[in-house]
């Protein structure tokens, strides 16, 4: 599929509407946008469907107990809202392998797979590290 790069958000104009909302967050909600936190409440989600007593006894729960807040929204409008953008630009395609990733260091999804998975892993602690 060709891309349309005339119909990418300017990178500039998408930065300045990301901080306006920012800033509208904490002045209307007192809230900072982030998503850290309600990951680690889905993880709780999942883990209370396999041991409910379990996670009501970790210390982390019993203070942030799972939950669906304004956050876990923000999130899901995050993945609705990215996915409308994809296809109404044209750009949105199912890449197990991005073309960037494949020019680099070749096709192999499962090298790519590790490398998200470990990102991942290392931008969440970071993320939990910082109380985000």
């Amino acid at each position: 599929m060709a891309e349309r790069r005339d119909a990418l958000w300017n990178p500039y104009v998408s930065g300045a509407l990301a901080g306006a909302l920012s800033i509208a967050s904490v002045a209307f909600a007192g809230k900072y946008l982030g998503a850290s936190t309600t990951f680690v409440r889905a993880a709780g989600y999942v883990e209370k469907a396999f041991g409910p007593e379990r996670v009501a006894q970790m210390a982390y729960f019993m203070k942030e107990a799972p939950k669906i807040d304004w956050q876990f929204m923000f999130v899901i409008g995050i993945f609705i809202g990215s996915l409308a953008a994809a296809v109404l630009s044209g750009t949105f395609s199912f890449r197990s392998v991005p073309d960037m990733w494949r020019e680099r260091f070749g096709a192999g999804i499962g090298r790519r797979g590790a490398a998200a998975f470990i990102g991942g892993v290392v931008a969440m602690i970071g993320a939990r590290l910082a109380d985000g």
